[in-house]
């Protein structure tokens, strides 16, 4: 299988560095100027390219700017950045897109676990979603929480963001992908509450998920350790790319 990456920072160099059985990195497409191995920052260089997959890890400029490209190629995509789908008309054209070329738009866990057990619920009818995620605050740096609170003075945990996945993914688009992963798998956009807090008593990623509908109910938290790279991410994110382009090709599937 060959695979393109657009990005090359915290989870694109980790899938590089993977060395994943049956599947050939063909190309990488950066933002700044470089050419160097299979580098490059020119995109017809890029899409001179035969995929049968690219996977997206910059960004949700990058998904708008490429993404119907590489699926109108009839390549998979593979998106981190799905909080770029709060867009709803990009969202749609990149379906009909993959519809249209026989291509699939793929949304892998990254950050967020327990997506198989959320859209196995939604077969049944979802009553509601809350997705919580807690940084310290230098992860919210560079975000609207900076208007909002005084981060460095932060003593105690405080919410700068509480309402539909819609708007918070919008607000914070490097920060909570993972609440509109778990929106698209249940209840979508406008129905998911997230809430999102600046905790300066943790150094790690705390993100919790509480559903409940016909099947019941669950809850799930995880705790991540923060990219070295990227404090915005936490590592579980390369991890679970990694894991999800080794099974375009894998003849075992789990959790599909």
């Amino acid at each position: 299988m060959k695979l393109g990456l657009i990005g090359y920072g915290a989870i694109g160099k980790h899938v590089e560095a993977a060395g994943l059985e049956n599947i050939e990195l063909v190309s990488v497409l950066v933002r700044r100027p470089r050419q160097e191995g299979l580098l490059t920052h020119e995109p017809d260089r890029f899409f001179a390219h035969d995929f049968d997959a690219v996977a997206e890890c910059a960004g949700h400029e990058a998904v708008r700017t490429y993404g119907q490209r590489v699926l109108e190629r009839g390549a998979d995509f593979l998106v981190t950045s799905v909080g770029a789908f709060t867009d709803t008309a990009l969202f749609d054209r990149l379906l009909s897109a993959a519809k249209a070329n026989g291509a699939r738009l793929i949304l892998p866990s990254g950050g967020i676990g327990a997506l198989d057990i959320l859209s196995s619920a939604a077969v049944g009818g979802i009553d509601s979603v809350t997705v919580t995620v807690r940084k310290d605050p230098s992860a919210w740096k560079g975000t609207i929480a900076e208007t909002l609170v005084d981060l460095d003075g932060l003593k105690a945990p405080h919410t700068v963001f509480d309402g539909p996945v819609r708007e918070g993914a919008r607000l914070y688009p490097q920060n909570v992908n993972i609440s509109a992963a778990a929106a698209i798998a249940g209840l979508g956009l406008d129905r998911t509450r997230v809430v999102i807090v600046a905790d300066p008593t943790i150094t790690t990623h705390i993100v919790e998920l509480e559903a409940q509908g016909a099947f019941g109910r669950f809850t799930f938290m995880e705790d991540v350790t923060v990219s070295e790279e990227n404090r915005k991410t936490g590592k579980l994110v390369a991890m679970a790319m990694v894991k999800s382009v080794r099974q375009l090709a894998s003849t075992l599937v789990v959790a599909a």
